[in-house]
């Protein structure tokens, strides 16, 4: 196989562990903390998960290794969607298992979770593991999104894990997904099956984050790939001075990659989701607010500039909630049949003008023909509006025109509007990680096989310090239930890992709330670059400005 330049040089790259995981694995010891308990409903959960419920939260330090000497027979699952930084934790899990005991075996589910239930595997050898050392992606054995949540799921998992010797399985995902490794884990612990499980906690959106948990990995490397093409994006506008970009980055259910983002290029608007629910501000008040940043910067004769949007902003409008859920009542049953066989758009907007109330077709009146089409696009399994289709990007910068338009009728406004829109989410997904997330990722996996050969169960892999140079990073484990409350889900309350929004009174968004008012006027812009893998430290492993203001620095 013929690979890039850049390729073959990152797999000869060298993972920096924390200081105590550098020491051998004959002197890792483990020092029990406080025991724990969820952030919420302490009762429920603690009913749902007796046997893995309350557990003490661990740090490995310098000292004698005094865990049990046995085979380790491991499986580990990439659930979800991509994040840099996976391979490196297989990598890290690889070798610390190899380094305790050459005859551990690896082995690696393919396609997510379903991997698992369908005995769909492959055995990991050194010249497997070398080919994606420092890499992208999840290719390494896919992933997928199957859910591990039913009796007879377990039952089957179970049955896997006794075939192969299994004593552990390690889950690389997200906050639904690591909440599926606690479930599992405690439907093991009561079966006696004598398997461990353990988590990992990856997501580019970074909302799986607590007191705990500092960042998920990913994280550095999108937010830098997004970065530097909003960089070079704001370098253009300020070049051709003659185009508004409205950028959509990811980040469904909260704001953090678009406000990392805006710390590292300053851009003229961002939007926070969490804020925008926060004062309720309406769909027509936001885009006066960036109508307002456009008509002072054409006053001063700049008639460009850059605009971040957050992927689900739209969700976080209460008028734009409560449209939705009139049109998921609107199109329920047989009425979406109904709906579907209006042959022109003109008598389905006659169809959902009587079927809405008078505020919500206020709301619907005022979007954009191409949005209005785009909520009656093909429903979610639950038949809901699939939100993350609609192009808020094209959303907001039609609304911004007409508020304009308005403007200058009025006499207010008489500068050029002509706006550009972008996507970024797919791009940063796969990214070759940066040394952060290589570092970070690889730490992640080989401090699992240390929870696992302690035997520990219903932990969540942990990294922290996370800020310092790697060597001083802290290596431990935390009881995955401590991040659970209960939520409201599909008409049941369900059990689940906390997801972590922005907070509006942390760091961050004080920062960016303090500095906002000036780049909304004058040209600001961050030109942060291509991620750096080679030259000095203090570029090359450069954390995010998120985590940086959040530990004071």
């Amino acid at each position: 196989m013929t690979i890039s330049p850049l390729q073959k040089e990152r797999l000869l790259y060298a993972p920096k562990l924390p200081g105590m995981l550098r020491n051998g694995i004959a002197e890792i010891s483990v020092k029990e903390g406080q025991e724990t308990q969820s952030v919420a409903d302490q009762e429920k959960i603690k009913a749902l998960f007796p046997n893995t419920y309350g557990k003490n939260e661990i740090t490995f330090e310098k000292g004698t290794n005094t865990s049990e000497a046995k085979k380790q027979v491991v499986g580990v699952i990439l659930s979800g969607g991509q994040a840099p930084g996976g391979h490196n934790v297989i990598s890290g899990l690889y070798d610390a298992l190899k380094a305790t005991n050459p005859d551990n075996v690896l082995y690696g589910f393919k396609g997510g979770p379903s991997g698992l239930l369908e005995d769909d595997y492959v055995e990991f050898t050194d010249e497997f593991i070398d080919a994606y050392r420092n890499t992208g992606g999840f290719d390494i054995i896919g992933s997928g999104r199957t859910k591990l949540e039913t009796e007879a799921q377990f039952a089957v998992a179970a049955e896997v894990a006794k075939k192969h010797g299994i004593t552990a399985i390690v889950i690389i995902g997200g906050d639904d997904s690591n909440t599926n490794a606690a479930v599992l884990a405690e439907y093991f612990a009561a079966h006696g099956t004598g398997v461990q499980v353990i988590g990992c906690p990856k997501t580019i959106d970074g909302d799986l984050k607590n007191e705990d948990i500092e960042c998920s990995f990913g994280f550095d490397t999108a937010t830098k790939t997004y970065s530097e093409l909003i960089g070079n994006i704001e370098r253009d506008a300020n070049s051709a001075k003659k185009y508004w970009h409205f950028i959509k980055v990811m980040g469904r259910s909260a704001s953090h990659v678009a406000l990392e983002c805006a710390l590292e290029t300053q851009p003229n608007i961002c939007l926070i989701s969490e804020e925008v629910a926060e004062k309720k501000m309406s769909l027509s008040s936001i885009a006066d607010y960036i109508a307002d940043s456009v008509a002072d910067r054409a006053a001063d004769g700049n008639n460009f500039g850059v605009a971040i949007i957050p992927e689900g902003v739209v969700e976080f409008v209460p008028e734009f909630s409560v449209l939705i859920a009139e049109i998921n009542e609107l199109l329920a049953g047989a009425k979406a049949d109904e709906f579907n066989a209006l042959p022109t758009w003109k008598d389905k907007y006659a169809f959902i003008e009587k079927g809405l109330t008078k505020e919500s077709m206020a709301v619907f009146a005022i979007l954009p023909e191409t949005i209005q089409q785009q909520l009656f696009l093909e429903r979610d399994p639950h038949g809901n509006v699939q939100v993350s289709l609609i192009e808020s990007e094209k959303l907001f910068s039609a609304l911004v025109k007409a508020k304009l338009e308005e403007r200058k009728k009025a006499g207010t406004y008489n500068g050029k509007f002509s706006p550009l829109h972008h996507f970024f989410g797919y791009e940063g997904r796969c990214a070759f990680p940066s040394n952060f997330d290589a570092d970070y990722c690889y730490s992640l996996g080989y401090n699992a096989f240390m929870l696992i050969q302690y035997g520990y169960n219903g932990y969540l892999s942990k990294i922290s310090n996370l800020s310092k140079p790697a060597e001083e990073w802290v290596a431990g484990g935390m009881p995955i239930t401590k991040m659970m409350n209960m939520e409201r889900r599909h008409g049941e309350d369900k059990p689940v890992i906390r997801k972590a929004l922005v907070e509006l009174d942390g760091k961050p968004f004080k920062f960016f709330e303090a500095h906002r008012a000036e780049w909304a006027k004058e040209t600001c812009y961050l030109f942060p670059g291509a991620i750096q893998y080679y030259g000095a430290p203090s570029v090359c492993d450069l954390t995010t400005r998120t985590l940086a203001l959040e530990k004071g620095e």
